[in-house]
Order: C-alpha cells, then sequence, then structure tokens
C-alpha cells in the first residue's frame, strides 16, 4: 500500500505543469536556504514566499540583512524567480542603525505592543543593532544575537561614527547587585537606579566617587567600589567562584518570564547574569544554551559552573536550566533562585538532567563569546 502511494505521488507530480512542477521545487529551495541561513527565527529574520505577479514568479517578503538577500539570489539562481525581497536594515535611515539601552533594565517583547510576551531584557548601555523601526517600538538584534522589539523610549540611537566613538571611549560596569546613580558625591537625589553589568560612560574621578553619563546623557555619581573599569571586566578569565557568588547573591529573588536583571529572572536569563558578571556571553534561552560547551556524559562528573539542563526526557526537548555548584547541588531559578539536588534520595532533589555542558574551555566556541572579542563592545 505504500509503495501504490507513493507511485500516485509521483505521478502526480509529473502530471502538474511545469511552472508548478517548478514552484514546487523554488518552495523546497527556499525552506533549504531558510534552514540554512536562518535556521533560528529568534535569531534571523527570513519571511519569505512566492507569489505570482504578470505571470512571473516572485520571491517576496522580508530578510534581516543585505548578507541574506545576497545569500537568497545565489539560492534562485538556477529558477526563473525574482528577487523582490525587502531588506529591513536597508530601510533604516542612516542615524538609527545603532542604539543604547538607556534604562537600568529594558524589557524587549515578541511583538511591537506592550501586552505581547516577554522575550527577554537588556541592561543600561547594552548596544544593540537596530533592524527595523515600528512606530514607537524598534525591532533590535542583542550581543547574543536574540531578536525582539523594544519601546523607542527605552534606547538611545547612535550614528556608525557615534557608535565607534562609544567603543573607545573609557567607561565602567556595575560590579554590585544594584545600586543607585546620584545626583551628586553624597547627595541622594536619584538619576537612575542601576542593577549588575549596566555600562556608564567615565567622566571624572573623584575620590570615592566616579563622575559618569548615562548612554542618554544624565550625568551623575557612582560608588567607585561599585564599578569596574570595563576592560578590567572584560579581561577575566573564566572565574567559576564568580559565578557562584553572582547566583548565590540572587538567592529568594522571584522568578519572571523573560527576567535577565538582578531584578528577576527566568532559569536562562540568570545563566546569562552570571556569565556576563564574568565577562561572557551565553546564548538567551536554554534550548539554545544546551546546543553549546562541551557536552559531560554524565553529572557526576560535573563542576562548579557547568550548565545542567532539564526537559521531557521522552522527547529530549529542553524547558529548564540551573547551573551545577557542588556535591549534587545545583542553583536555579524555578519559582525563586534557589538550590536543589541532584541527588534522588535527597530531601531537597528536584529534577534529573538531560545533559550537562562545560562552558569552561569552550568560550569562543558556537554561542559562547568573551565581551573582549565581540565587535560591538570595542
Amino acid at each position: 500500500m505504500n509503495r501504490i502511494h507513493l507511485i500516485l505521488i509521483t505521478l502526480l507530480i509529473v502530471s502538474l505543469p511545469l511552472d508548478t512542477q517548478a514552484k514546487t521545487k523554488l518552495q523546497i529551495a527556499l525552506e533549504a536556504a531558510q534552514k540554512q541561513y536562518a535556521p533560528d527565527k529568534r535569531t534571523a529574520i527570513w519571511d519569505v514566499s512566492t507569489t505570482k505577479q504578470n505571470g512571473v514568479t516572485a520571491v517576496t517578503g522580508t530578510v534581516g540583512t543585505q548578507a541574506q538577500k545576497d545569500l537568497l539570489d545565489e539560492t534562485l539562481k538556477p529558477f526563473k524567480a525574482t528577487n523582490n525581497v525587502v531588506v529591513l536594515e536597508n530601510t533604516l535611515p542612516r542615524d538609527k542603525r545603532w542604539a543604547l539601552i538607556k534604562l537600568a533594565v529594558a524589557s524587549l517583547r515578541c511583538d511591537p505592543k506592550h501586552s505581547a510576551e516577554m522575550a527577554t531584557q537588556c541592561g543600561m548601555g547594552t548596544p544593540v543593532k537596530v533592524i527595523q523601526i515600528v512606530d514607537d517600538w524598534v525591532r533590535v538584534q542583542m550581543p547574543d544575537d536574540y531578536i525582539a522589539y523594544v519601546p523607542e523610549s527605552s534606547i538611545t540611537y547612535l550614528t556608525a561614527e557615534q557608535f565607534a566613538t562609544w567603543r573607545q571611549s573609557r567607561r565602567v560596569i556595575v560590579n554590585t547587585y544594584a545600586t543607585r546613580l546620584v545626583d551628586q558625591p553624597d547627595g541622594d537625589a536619584t538619576v537612575s537606579d542601576l542593577t549588575l553589568s549596566n555600562i556608564l560612560q567615565v567622566r571624572s574621578e573623584n575620590g570615592k566617587w566616579v563622575a559618569v553619563t548615562t548612554p542618554d546623557g544624565r550625568e551623575g555619581y557612582v560608588l567607585r567600589a561599585e564599578v569596574t573599569d570595563i576592560k578590567q571586566w572584560s579581561e577575566q578569565s573564566f572565574n567559576a567562584n564568580l559565578l557562584e557568588t553572582t547566583a548565590r547573591r540572587m538567592l529568594g529573588s522571584g522568578y519572571l518570564w523573560g527576567g535577565t536583571s538582578t531584578k528577576a529572572t527566568d532559569c536562562s536569563g540568570l545563566m546569562k547574569v552570571c556569565y556576563l558578571a564574568n565577562g561572557i556571553i551565553l546564548q538567551r534561552d536554554a534550548s539554545q544554551q544546551a546546543l553549546t560547551g562541551q557536552k559531560i556524559a554524565d553529572w557526576h562528573q560535573a563542576k562548579l559552573g557547568d550548565l545542567l539542563f532539564f526537559g521531557n526526557s521522552k522527547t529530549g526537548r529542553v524547558t529548564h536550566v540551573g547551573m551545577y555548584l557542588r556535591n549534587g547541588e545545583y542553583i536555579h531559578c524555578s519559582g525563586q533562585v534557589k538550590i536543589n539536588s541532584l541527588e534522588p534520595g535527597n530531601a531537597f532533589y528536584l529534577y534529573s538532567p538531560l545533559s550537562v555542558s562545560r562552558i569552561d574551555g569552550q568560550i569562543g566556541t558556537t554561542g559562547i563569546t568573551y565581551a573582549r572579542n565581540h565587535p560591538w563592545y570595542f
């Protein structure tokens, strides 16, 4: 029966008009191109389809970058089809192609509206690439390649020249859980709240205080002990103890879907917060993080700082991540940031991991980047 079915399908395809067959082959080619050039919609825009225009097959829709359209041109060479795809980055004014987050924590959405699902967050001074402007929302790509919409009121646009100047400027990064930018040394008037890994430009130093400027030009002072020179931060080596310290400082804080700051996180957001404090950029979601690093066969061989991935043991689908501590314990955000055990007989046992990934020794491989090597920071 299966063989007969296959023969019938083959005969049907052969009997199709030539232009219908070509379109079918074209569609297959476009799907293959998407899998190759834009396999993850969280990190690449590829909204492409075919249509008929005056009897000619045309490929329409949008992609994020000119490089993607150039690759699409190569895909279309064997076919009689025109490429009418719009490149979003080419629709932007030249002075609005880069931006910095100007709030201590900015929330980014899956769609350009406040009621949309929160996708992720970014901290003050995070550089982002602008892809599209939709009314008062801006579609941006973050240093971890994640794409989402941020309110225009949460960013400051930069020209390419201003962005280059910022990358060479003297900056500091917040090294404490949370603090404030105040209007004057020993002052109490708040200019802005600040959270771990916020980036500020330095104007001058005055004893225990540093005079700084926010991305949108607000001036204020922050305690010298609460910030680190950005080059010193970026030159760190892998430090598992720092990862643990950062995670433990967040014990008891609540769960927030899309959260990636010390105010609140989701499970993968907690991992990003901890690793960014060490100058390391991880992928955004647990399912993305699970594809990175060195695989450790058994959690009993895990060491401090390794990432533990949990989910459906039947399908292998990853839905949660935590960080291994020691003696079978791990820290994670599930309801709140807490410590649980991997040992089934332990009173604090919760979940058995699907896989373990080691980040130490793997920085520079796919999905794991030192900020010092990221061209948007320096």
